[in-house]
């Protein structure tokens, strides 16, 4: 991987002596194929690190999971039934019909899966070094991946109220984000290539009768995550200036989110 992107999950700090406001930085590292669990352990000690430490880095970790289903922060959890609502015996949606494990998170938004052939991307930046403005970190996130499935000639867009990547009525990458004290975490997934029943078990962000789609179904074209995920390091980099707001790091506050 170019541009410094490591194996490892090692922390990582700038020099001393960098001031903050020089040009924004944002350290990239590929992770490979990793456990949700220990990729959630990962962003929590970052996220704990940041808010601790103003001045520490803002990360992109790139990766991909083993098969896994993950739902947001909402007490409807119909999204996890693909056909008629089926409670389990304390009258509330089970999960034993799911084929793999299913996670509970602090992100926004109903169900969704991951798993191989699925690029993942966990910023875990600092908002309060970009006004602290949500819906713009969202619109930058999808414009990241709309300008990255360009250059692979798939023509890709927003669709008004549904958060996300879309090619026509296709949903080829999902984003749900989570905020503490204003720092991010959890992020974007995008279908590259392999097998795509998984999301049959599902209502896949709670849109009925949605069609996914991914990169090699779009192309006929045989991708790998990791190929993917070496010009999105390049436009993430280059685009990180886009989003922020430089700020000096004494004026940094922590305000409650």
């Amino acid at each position: 991987m170019n541009g410094g992107i490591g194996r490892d999950a090692t922390l990582s700090r700038k020099p001393s002596g960098v001031s903050a406001e020089r040009q924004p930085y944002l350290n990239v590292r590929w992770l490979g194929r990793m456990e949700f669990a220990a990729a959630l352990a990962l962003q929590e000690e970052i996220v704990a690190k940041k808010r601790n430490d103003p001045s520490f880095e803002d990360q992109l970790l790139l990766l991909e999971h083993e098969p896994v289903y993950t739902i947001g922060r909402t007490p409807d959890r119909s999204s996890l039934f693909a056909t008629a609502f089926r409670p389990n015996r304390d009258g509330e949606p089970g999960s034993a019909h799911l084929p793999h494990p299913l996670f509970s998170i602090n992100r926004g938004g109903q169900a969704t899966y991951h798993g191989p052939g699925q690029l993942m991307g966990y910023p875990i930046i600092d908002l309060r070094r970009c006004g602290q403005d949500l819906h713009k970190y969202l619109r930058w996130l999808e414009q990241l991946l709309i300008d990255l499935l360009a250059q692979y000639d798939i023509m890709a867009q927003r669709r008004d109220s549904l958060t996300g990547v879309w090619i026509e009525n296709r949903k080829i990458a999902s984003i749900g984000v989570g905020v503490r004290h204003w720092i991010t975490m959890h992020g974007f997934a995008l279908n590259v290539c392999g097998d795509l029943s998984p999301f049959d078990h599902i209502v896949p962000c709670g849109i009925t009768n949605v069609t996914i789609t991914s990169m090699e179904q779009e192309t006929k074209r045989a991708f790998t995550v990791a190929e993917v995920a070496q010009p999105i390091e390049t436009l993430a980099r280059r685009r990180i200036s886009d989003l922020r707001v430089i700020t000096p790091v004494s004026s940094v506050t922590s305000p409650s989110l």
